[in-house]
Formats: structure tokens, C-alpha cells, sequence
């Protein structure tokens, strides 16, 4: 029996903070039909308050969005609540996520505070919350540096106020995974009712360790995760969409599933890439350009030979064509023989032992070895014939 993890997207919303990423209303809603052909649970749509832009983004989102939750955020301030509840009418599903900080950090610094009155306004944001929708969420933010205790006070307050589902950020990418894991599983053992809502990851990469604080916390406990496309985020950015959802389905000793169709993964990267006019980093997991590409001539021969001995991930599975060997001077006589074949070329042993000379001279001067520069090699050896 697998427990089901819901995948809540936020790229629209924390995504989109990220400076000259911003959106039409238009790009916003592509990019939201794309994530529900994808498969996620919950589209974080925006901040409504924040802008007219984003509360009409909202608003259009929640007409044309009728298979996943839309979402709007607010934080704990009625005149938020009732703005998102506004640009959120018409929703199939609608949610109001809500909150404040709850770290002595943010409570003394930034809200100036008692630890009672972040208590009650808890409660209080998520009740007149449910004036307007069944589903509310509420966020504690920088959860991560919470003293636990007063974390689950908090927690269980929200949840007896009604909501349905508890974020607990790791707002500044500082927690270790065996500290955020044991915070999760500290909520689940001390606050009574915590039944009576799901549990939500929300990590960011500050440390590099988003991806593997939010699998800690479905290991012990929680049941969402919440994550952009291509991690993009604040800062050093969110949790990883693509990552965490393959290490489940890679993993299946884990016990988890989701509602992705993976092979959607490698296009909707492209898209939000071009979209929001982020590169994606060549060596980043699952939809960098590197990602199945194999240079080395050790691996471009374990390859060939058999895929899994260097690929762990079919790219068919991720919506990647398939992987590339990409002739360098570090590559092998395989691996120019494979993609001689591949261009419809066949030479004989010693040919291809003198062809490989010359590929290495040539390859030195040039990097990359491409197929018509193959072409150009092959047509010095007789009877070969190029396509």
C-alpha cells in the first residue's frame, strides 16, 4: 500500500519572485494548463493583494483550472483573506493558504509579538479564513528555526481553528534533513489533532538540501510537498518538482506515489525555462542538458553496452528523446563507432582505428565533434557510404 503524496506547485507564486521572472496573466495561465496536464495536486496561482496583476492572474487561473486546487496566498490580515477569497470565486477547488512567522526570530524582529498573540492571531486568520472556502492552509513561517514546542502550540491552534492542511517551511533553506524530519514527526507524536490535517513540506535551497529535507519530511510524516519547476525560487531557489518526484517513483521502496505523469517533466521545464527567462543549469538533475548525456569513454562504453550500467533514469520516462553520446577527446573508439552507425557510416576495424586518430586530432581542436564533421571524416575512406 502506497501513501499518496500531494504535489503542490508554487512556481507561479514563489516562482515567480524571482527577480525578472515575472509573468502575464496570459503566460501564467499556459503554464498553469501544463501543470494540470502534469498532474499536480495544488497550483499555488499568487498572491492576490500583492498586485492587480495578481489578483486577476488568480482570478482567470480559477475559472480555466478545473481538475487541480487553485491557490492564493495571504498572510494573516483579513483585508489579504478577503482579496484572495475575491480572485479565488469560481474555483472548482478552491484554497486560501494563510499564516505568519512563528520563529523568535520573525515573532520579535519582524512581528514584535508574545508568543500568545501569534497564538491567537493563528487561530484567528484561519477561522475567518473558512468564512469563505472549506480548505484552508496555514503556513508557520520560518518553521525550521521554531522552537518545536511552541511550533506544535501553533499547529494544533490553526487545525482547531479549521485548517485542513499545516505548511511547515523551512523558510530559509537552514534546517539539516534529520532535524526537519524530526521536527515532522515531533507534530505528528505531540499535537492532538493532527489527524485532522495534512502536513506540508515547504523547503528552500539555501544550503543545497530542499530536495532531501522534503523527502525527510514524508518519511516522517508529512504528506505534501510543496515545489516549483526546475526549483526556481527566492534566493537559491525552492524544492525541486522533478527531483522529488522521481526519487519516489526510483525509490519505491519508500512507499510513496504521486499523480505526475513523469513524462511530462522534461517539456514543462523547457516551457517555464523559455517562459520566465531562467536557464536551467546543464548538470541539473532530470532536466539538465547533461542529464543523459555521456562524454567519458569509460561510461559512453558501459552505456552502449547497457544503458542501466550508467543511467539510472530511462530519459523516455522524464520526456527526454533519448541519450546522447557526445564525441569529445575523452571519448572512446566505441563510442565514434556507435555514432559513425548512427549516421549510417560502417568501418572496418583498421578504418576505424586510422578514423580515430584522426577524430582525436580533430577533436582537440574543436571540442564537440558533430555529425556532419563525422561525414566530413568518413568520406576520406573509400566504399563508405554517408547518408
Amino acid at each position: 500500500m502506497h501513501n499518496r503524496i500531494q504535489i503542490f506547485d508554487t512556481t507561479l507564486r514563489d516562482g515567480e519572485q524571482v527577480p525578472g521572472c515575472g509573468l502575464t496573466k496570459t503566460k501564467k495561465l499556459e503554464i498553469a494548463k501544463s501543470l494540470e496536464a502534469l498532474g499536480v495536486d495544488v497550483i499555488e496561482a499568487g498572491f492576490p493583494i500583492s498586485s492587480p496583476g495578481d489578483f486577476e492572474s488568480v482570478r482567470l487561473l480559477s475559472k480555466e483550472i478545473k481538475n487541480a486546487t487553485v491557490c492564493g496566498l495571504s498572510r494573516a490580515v483579513k483585508k489579504d483573506i478577503e482579496c484572495a477569497a475575491e480572485a479565488l470565486k469560481g474555483a472548482a477547488r478552491p484554497r486560501i493558504h494563510t499564516g505568519l512567522g512563528t520563529s523568535d526570530q520573525h515573532v520579535l524582529t519582524k512581528l514584535k509579538m508574545t508568543h500568545a498573540q501569534v497564538i491567537e492571531k493563528a487561530k484567528e486568520c484561519v477561522s475567518f479564513a473558512k468564512n469563505f472556502v472549506d480548505d484552508v492552509e496555514f503556513y508557520a513561517e520560518d518553521a525550521g528555526r521554531t522552537d518545536n514546542a511552541f511550533l506544535a502550540q501553533v499547529v494544533e491552534a490553526a487545525i482547531a481553528a479549521g485548517a485542513t492542511v499545516v505548511n511547515i517551511p523551512d523558510t530559509t533553506g537552514f534546517c539539516m534533513p534529520e532535524v526537519y524530519g524530526a521536527k515532522i514527526k515531533y507534530l505528528i507524536d505531540n499535537v492532538k489533532n493532527i489527524d485532522q490535517a495534512i502536513i506540508s513540506a515547504h523547503c528552500h535551497n539555501d544550503l543545497g538540501l530542499a530536495t532531501a529535507n522534503s523527502i525527510a519530511a514524508i518519511r516522517n510524516g508529512a504528506r505534501q510537498i510543496e515545489c516549483t519547476i526546475n526549483g526556481i525560487g527566492e534566493r537559491a531557489g525552492n524544492t525541486s518538482l522533478e527531483e522529488v518526484v522521481m526519487i519516489m517513483k526510483k525509490h519505491e521502496w519508500l512507499g510513496f506515489e504521486t499523480g505526475i505523469n513523469t513524462k511530462h517533466l522534461y517539456p514543462i521545464s523547457r516551457m517555464v525555462s523559455e517562459t520566465m527567462c531562467m536557464p536551467v543549469q546543464p548538470n541539473k538533475a532530470i532536466v539538465g542538458a547533461n542529464a543523459f548525456s555521456h562524454s567519458s569513454g569509460i561510461h559512453q562504453d558501459g552505456v552502449i553496452k547497457n544503458k542501466d550500467n550508467y543511467e539510472i533514469i530511462d530519459p523516455y520516462e522524464v520526456g527526454v528523446n533519448k541519450s546522447s553520446i557526445i564525441l569529445t577527446a575523452r571519448s572512446g573508439r566505441a563510442a565514434l563507432n556507435f555514432r559513425l552507425a548512427e549516421v549510417g557510416i560502417v568501418l572496418s576495424k583498421d578504418e576505424l582505428e586510422e578514423a580515430y586518430k584522426e577524430f582525436l586530432v580533430l577533436a582537440d581542436e574543436i571540442n564537440i565533434v558533430e555529425d556532419d564533421d563525422l561525414k566530413h571524416l568518413a568520406r576520406k575512406f573509400n566504399n563508405v557510404a554517408v547518408k
